[in-house]
């Protein structure tokens, strides 16, 4: 008669099974792991070395097996330490590191140092064995290093930040008080009022750069594409900042082409691009210098734009880091050039969605500056259709209003809805204010306004619930409503338009374009 075998957990065959897999699991441990698995008798000679440990540590196995561990792996003014610490654990069985985690410095085969996490346990039996896992922290220090140094410029980003906006706060608050005072000229009041306006578009420039550089960190930059004339573009935006050059006293040269160099691009954001470029090398040049503007065509065939100047130039360490969001090369306490250093960080996410690259260069301080831009160049003209024929559909779709128009203003700040009623009514239109977002329902109701312009953070109901509600009423139905709100990224602007808003406004909007605004409804 023939037995089945004894398949029980109490097989000597089974045991003996158990015993191989649990030496080739092991092994296989020992192969795969991703961190050093070695181990050193009692008198600390390698006596295993995992192929984790041959990258890690930067010995072969055969060449360390019996050598000591100390005179490999352990910097030399740490050695003695380790040999005391062994001694007195094998005549007390008492050990500091074992069972525990410890960051120390070891030391590769090339001799360099490197951080470690390091955990020994003794494996039983006499006499003893030690087997260390060791984790190489070199990465993981970069990393903490550079977000300690992102932090650091944050913090310094945050009170340049701070600086920045109360520069213009400053002169605003000393003109609108000298503006007040009775015995204060009609002469004396304009010139205040003139500082104050020159201040606060400044202002709106450094929020405006705040949200640029969030859009393109974030990827939500809005880009419209044409075929376009780098040459006539760069022309143009030169032209823009002609007499912000001039009156800094710098002379200013262009070079383009004579024929068209097309590329494919946003007209506005590369005009962006060459203004920004052209900003900075007038903040950062001194009366008396020079800027200078150059097209040309490379091998590529790339369009290459430099936009150079004779100015105080840029330090070497800085130039690798010059286009990083918190990076600004005056991080003096006079900070005489002043600035956010926002508008390279522009420039580098503007250009990086055309496809192209910017790079900076400087021969030093002193010595000046040059900023070089590449785009590819298109290889077919653009079509004679968009431009004109666009611009002439814009032109029958949008008529100019009659004058007078009834505007009701939904605003819970007091003060910015006093000051855009003072402006509206300058302007020549009818208007009321309401507060919160149920009494501006109510009044659109009650008032039938020509246009509404709403805030989006309001009491009781926010803009778009006034704008939904405004649509599902038949008599709100069809006015026209304008947001006018601080919140100006891409995601508000679709929010206000699925609401039912038919404009997006960003706070705050120059009264020229209020009055355009107004001037013009859809037919």
């Amino acid at each position: 008669m023939v037995h089945p075998a004894d398949d029980s957990l109490d097989s000597p065959t089974h045991v003996l099974l158990t015993a191989e897999r649990r030496a080739a699991a092991q092994a296989a441990i020992l192969q795969t792991a991703l961190d050093a698995i070695l181990t050193i008798d009692h008198e600390g000679r390698i006596v295993e070395f995992n192929p984790a440990a041959e990258r890690i540590f930067g010995h072969k196995r055969n060449d360390v097996l019996g050598r000591d561990m100390a005179g490999l792996l352990i910097p030399p003014r740490l050695r003695q330490q380790h040999y005391r610490g062994l001694t007195h654990y094998l005549a007390t069985g008492e050990g500091s590191v074992l069972g525990r985690r410890v960051e120390m410095p070891a030391l590769r085969g090339d001799g360099v140092e490197f951080p470690i996490e390091l955990a020994i346990v003794r494996i039983p039996g006499e006499p003893p064995l030690f087997t260390g896992y060791v984790r190489d922290l070199s990465a993981a220090k970069r990393a903490e290093e550079a977000a300690r140094e992102t932090d650091h410029r944050k913090d310094e980003f945050l009170s340049m930040l701070a600086h920045e906006l109360r520069n213009p706060l400053a002169p605003i608050l000393n003109a609108l008080h000298v503006a007040r005072q009775p015995e204060t000229s009609a002469a004396d009041c304009e010139q205040a009022l003139i500082l104050a306006d020159r201040q606060a578009r400044h202002l709106t420039r450094i929020v405006d750069d705040l949200l640029d550089v969030s859009r393109v960190m974030r990827g939500k930059i809005q880009m419209r594409p044409q075929r376009l004339d780098l040459g006539n573009l760069v022309q143009t935006a030169v032209e823009d900042r002609r007499s912000v050059v001039e009156q800094a006293g710098l002379s200013l040269e262009v070079k383009t082409p004579a024929a068209p160099v097309w590329v494919h691009g946003d007209a506005t954001r590369l005009s962006q691009v060459f203004q920004n470029l052209l900003d900075n090398a007038v903040k950062f040049t001194n009366r008396g210098g020079s800027v200078t503007v150059r097209l040309a065509i490379d091998e590529g065939p790339q369009a290459v734009v430099t936009v150079g100047d004779s100015g105080i130039g840029i330090e070497p360490e800085m130039l690798p880091r010059l286009f990083d969001v918190f990076a600004q090369a005056d991080r003096t306490l006079e900070r005489t050039r002043g600035g956010l250093g926002l508008g390279l960080s522009v420039v580098k996410g503007l250009i990086d969605l055309h496809g192209g690259q910017v790079e900076a260069a400087s021969k030093g301080p002193g010595r000046g500056a040059e900023f070089t831009v590449r785009l590819p160049v298109e290889a077919t003209p653009p079509t004679l259709t968009d431009t004109s024929t666009s611009s002439a559909a814009n032109a029958t779709t949008a008529v100019p209003s009659r004058a007078g128009l009834r505007v009701l203003v939904v605003e819970d700040q007091r003060d910015a809805a006093a000051s855009l009623r003072m402006l509206l009514e300058m302007l020549g239109h009818e208007t009321r204010v309401a507060y919160t977002g149920p009494d501006g329902v109510r009044a659109a109701e009650e008032w039938r306004p020509d246009i509404v312009l709403c805030d989006i953070g309001l009491p009781g109901l926010d803009g778009y619930g006034v704008a939904r509600e405004l649509r599902l009423n038949p008599i709100t139905a069809h006015v026209r409503l304008l947001a006018l709100t601080g919140y100006g990224t891409d995601e508000d602007r679709r929010l206000t338009r699925e609401a039912g808003f038919d404009l997006h406004l960003t706070k705050p909007v120059a009264p020229e374009i209020l009055q355009d605004v107004l001037a013009w409804r859809g037919a």
